[in-house]
This record gives C-alpha cells, structure tokens and sequence, in this order.
C-alpha cells in the first residue's frame, strides 16, 4: 500500500522514490549538455566552479559520472540529525553538498586512478547542469526528458515547491508494527536521489533508452562504456572490480549483458535490470525496507533467461 493512512493499493501509477536509480537520469541531463556543445566530458570542476579549491582541477566531468572521482561522501561530512522528527529534519540540498567539497582540501584518492561509489559526485553534476543550463535542476529534467517522454507523473521532489502524485510513501517494520520512514538528511539531494517514478513512465523511459529517443545510440556508447581503470584500481561494492559507466552497472550476469543499478533510501528499495539482448526489462518498486528489490529483480531473470 502507499501509506498507512489512505490504505490505497500501489498500482503501475503509483510514484515510488527511486533513490540512485535517478542517477541514470542524472547522466542523461549531463550527456544531453554535451549534445548541445555546452559541457564536454573532459572539462574540469574547476572550469565550471572558479571558486572550488585547487584539488578539483584533476576532477573532470567523466570522473564525476562514473564514480572515480574521488570525492570525500558529503555524508560524512554532515552535522548528525540528532533523532529529529521526520517533518523536522535538517535536509542538506545539492548547493550545500557543493559547499561542503569546497571546504575540503584533498581527494580521498587521484581522480581516475580508482572506483568508489560516490553520492557526492552525483550532487555535484546536478549542480553542474544548474550552472551550464541556466534552469534549476528539476526544471531541467522536465523540459529534456521528463517532458519529451510524456512521463507525466515524474518529479524532481523538492518539499516545499512541489507535489509529488500518487505519491507512496517509505516504510520500516519495527517490534510495534510498521511505521512511515520516507524522509531522512539527505533526502533533498536531487543530484544522488530525489526523483519519484512509476512503473507506467519507467517503462516510457526504458522504451526511449531501447529506439534512441533523446539521444543516437554513438552518443548513448560512454554511458554504457566501463571506467578505464590502472591495473590495481578496482575497488569497489564488492570484491570483484565494478564495471560502471555513466549512471549504470555493467557487469553481465549469468554471461548475459545487461545494464542495471539499485536504489536504497530510508523506507524504500529499487532495483532495474535492463538485459538489452533478450529485450528483457525488470522493474522492482518497494516503499518498505526489509526486502531486497535486487534479489527479487534477480529471482524474474532467472524465471525468463532459463527458459
């Protein structure tokens, strides 16, 4: 259900929050600047940001998009909540994760040189389409993708400014029962996070990812092309080295191909497996946090690639 006072059903127009899953859309904003000549793969954070420290001219926009950038997490480097309220909660927004990098001297490693997931790369390349674009980030997403696509019903949350539809909400169980977990500090990063979805316009936009909507299949190839690492560099979510592109994962799976990411925020669990070859697209949507979206999303594969 979508929260604990309506009672309502979730159904395929119901928007969950998608967490990193957004950082597929958050790719496509940047690549969608790069199409129009305004941005360039190889451009540096100091060559968008005058201001950042020295350390971020050997950041460029590339390192950014697949995670080997090495920026410090801005989460920790954030003021503990202390048990607020959900409703109370001071929420850190992306211009205030920019401010927080720009208070650091260092990378946690040479950029390029390594892979570590980053929220905190994500943040900033939402910042940098604020900056290139000349729109606010949301505003951005719903005229070039949103819009275009006629995904009606998704949103770049942002409290206060807008409304999300057919909203659900996220959930823990505890010893007393369910209860709403839908907001947490860094809820109100877009950059990492904060777009609200269903299963009816995702699957728009696996439909706009499979026929080249917003972009030719050449200029789709970086995104779905893994880091180029040294030899030694692949550390990384697991044990393996991941193979990461621009807001994908890219590891195959059982010897298929496919491109996939997951998304886990307070009260939610996403997944989406893409298994271009077979045409196979698998969306899981939880607004409740003790199932795992990826291994369910893993457990339909297995039903359809055995076959």
């Amino acid at each position: 259900m979508s929260d604990l006072k309506s009672l309502c059903k979730i159904d395929a127009q119901t928007n969950v929050r998608l967490a990193s899953v957004s950082k597929q859309f958050r790719a496509m904003a940047v690549m969608l600047l790069v199409h129009d000549g305004k941005l360039r793969y190889d451009e540096r954070l100091t060559d968008i940001f005058p201001d950042f420290p020295a350390y971020g001219r050997a950041i460029n926009i590339r390192h950014l998009l697949n995670h080997t950038s090495g920026l410090r997490d801005y989460e920790d480097l954030m003021t503990p909540d202390n048990g607020a309220s959900p409703e109370k909660i001071p929420q850190i927004k992306d211009a205030g994760v920019l401010a927080l990098l720009k208070q650091q001297r260092a990378t946690k490693f040479v950029p390029g040189s390594k892979w570590e997931y980053s929220n905190s790369g994500y943040a900033v390349l939402a910042m940098v389409v604020e900056k290139v674009s000349g729109q606010g980030f949301g505003q951005f997403l719903q005229a070039r993708i949103f819009r275009p696509l006629k995904m009606h019903n998704t949103i770049a949350h942002e409290r206060g400014k807008n409304e999300v539809p057919h909203r659900a909400y996220g959930h823990a169980r505890t010893e007393a029962g369910w209860r709403e977990t839908d907001q947490s500090p860094t809820s109100a990063v877009l950059g990492d996070g904060g777009i609200y979805s269903s299963l009816d316009d995702l699957a728009k936009w696996d439909e706009a990812l499979r026929h080249h909507k917003l972009l030719s299949e050449v200029e789709m190839r970086p995104a779905l092309t893994p880091a180029k690492l040294p030899a030694g560099g692949g550390a990384g979510l697991t044990d393996k080295r991941a193979e990461y592109g621009f807001g994908w994962f890219l590891d195959s799976y059982k010897g298929h191909a496919r491109m996939w990411h997951f998304g886990e925020t307070v009260g939610f669990r996403i997944a989406i497996q893409r298994f271009v070859n077979e045409k196979l697209t698998i969306m899981v949507l939880c607004n409740r946090e003790d199932v795992s979206a990826q291994g369910l999303s893993l457990k339909v594969a297995d039903l359809y690639l055995a076959r």
